[in-house]
């Protein structure tokens, strides 16, 4: 691929750019953009210096500029880390949202710069002109809400608007509002994900995940739920009623003679907070929990916030029996530095390395990594995201011993994943499988 750009300073700056888009948009109102932000971007620039930051963003803007060649598309550097993509032609939400696609596919493959590899991850923004005449400010504020939108839903990476829409409809305002009632409504809800023994597929484990069973719009999933916790600045609220909902839930198995390790997301509110350790103790008192039975999940990216808080939080928590997994390893910009500092029980490889395995030979060498840093830490490789035979035969010889997904089960309410524990999965030529058949024969 030849380079479209030899240095960052041929890219145009945010006003020529606009005034690129007024001179498109006057010619011809049908117009969709892009505004393109890399994720996480100033941990590589602090890590390893403007230099190399910025070669890094010129192979990002090549790339970008690479993929879209077909579309006819202008490209500019609207900031440091944000590019804008203007693509001629009316496109819908759904096509755009392809194109995103479409563009964090393509940078799953590593970025190497100098002695370094990189995976780049992204926020978008999207609008689409639908008028007859618009102009380039116009235009340009409403992509930039679309993209602050994407940044603030950290489970949604894209978000689109057309020009008419609100940044904050009333739906969302509705949602914010409900979310204090259903705290004390009893509207929360957690479900659990069995993890499975790769080798003789039996249940060793779950992740409890938080479920909004909402009077209106039925189960939702934890986006929505999350972004209006954040709203309201309830995270450390609703962060404790997962915790102790957990451990009800070790009670509650307990009880149908099920015993488990439960894994639980941890906040970053919760991180920074100087009772959670004495919470989790007084919870295990309560329900009379072995804290053995209960995992702590953190992402990178909270791992990675403050090595001294996290550090010593996570010592303290691991000092109680508690074990601690790190969550979508892998994923975005993994400065690797923090593993050094930080005692782990789990790693849990992120589920697109895990779902795409078939699709690049990049996704197998990034599980086989993880296997060797897994084996190295002393701890423990989970994969995520397992959907078919042939991802689980793969995982089985690269040594991976644990894993979950939607091929043993999606997540469950606790009486369905009680009933899970006592039945056998029925997978491929597993030996459950091969019994199941023989049964049936006679």
């Amino acid at each position: 691929m030849k380079p479209v750009h030899d240095s960052l300073r041929t890219l145009p700056n945010r006003h020529i750019f606009l005034e690129q888009i007024d001179v498109m948009l006057k010619r011809n109102p049908h117009h969709s953009m892009l505004l393109i932000d890399v994720v996480r971007f100033s941990d590589v620039s602090s890590s390893f210096g403007y230099e190399l930051g910025d070669e890094l963003l010129l192979t990002i803007a090549n790339r970008i500029s690479y993929l879209f060649t077909g579309h006819h598309a202008q490209l500019g550097r609207i900031s440091g880390d944000i590019f804008g993509l203007v693509i001629p032609g009316k496109f819908s939400q759904v096509q755009l949202q392809r194109f995103y696609i479409h563009l964090i596919e393509h940078f799953k493959t590593p970025i190497g710069v100098g002695d370094h590899s990189f995976i780049a991850d992204f926020n978008v923004g999207a609008v689409s002109n639908e008028e007859s005449a618009i102009a380039a400010s116009q235009f340009f504020t409403r992509v930039e809400a679309a993209l602050k939108q994407a940044k603030q839903n950290r489970y949604d990476n894209f978000c689109y608007m057309s020009l008419v829409d609100k940044p904050d409809n009333s739906r969302s305002i509705t949602l914010k509002a409900d979310l204090k009632r259903a705290l004390s409504h009893h509207e929360l809800e957690i479900y659990y994900q069995p993890k499975v023994n790769l080798r003789t597929l039996e249940i060793v484990g779950a992740e409890c995940l938080l479920r909004w069973n909402h009077p209106l719009d039925g189960v939702l999933f934890p986006g929505a739920l999350i972004e209006a916790a954040e709203s309201y600045n309830m995270m450390n609220e609703m962060g404790y009623w997962v915790l102790e909902a957990a451990f009800k839930g070790v009670k509650e198995l307990a009880a149908a003679n099920v015993r488990l390790k439960l894994s639980v997301n941890m906040s970053p509110t919760q991180l920074y907070d100087p009772h959670f350790v004495d919470q989790l103790a007084e919870f295990a008192r309560v329900y009379e929990v072995d804290l053995g039975q209960i995992e702590i999940e953190l992402t990178e990216d909270v791992a990675l916030s403050n090595s001294f808080v996290v550090t010593s939080q996570l010592t303290q928590i691991r000092a109680l029996g508690v074990s601690v997994a790190i969550d979508d390893f892998g994923k975005g910009y993994s400065n690797l530095a923090y593993m050094r500092n930080i005692e782990l029980d789990t790693i849990k490889v992120d589920k697109t390395f895990v779902m795409e395995l078939s699709e690049s030979p990049i996704n197998r060498a990034v599980i086989e990594a993880s296997k060797l840093i897994a084996t190295a830490a002393n701890c423990e490789l989970v994969a995520e995201g397992i959907e078919n035979i042939h991802q689980l035969h793969v995982l089985r010889e690269i040594g991976v011993m644990e894993g979950q997904g939607f091929l043993f089960s999606r997540a469950v309410p606790i009486n369905d994943f009680i009933r899970l524990t006592q039945q056998d999965f029925i997978v491929g030529n597993s030996h459950a499988r091969l019994s199941r058949v023989g049964d049936t024969a006679k």
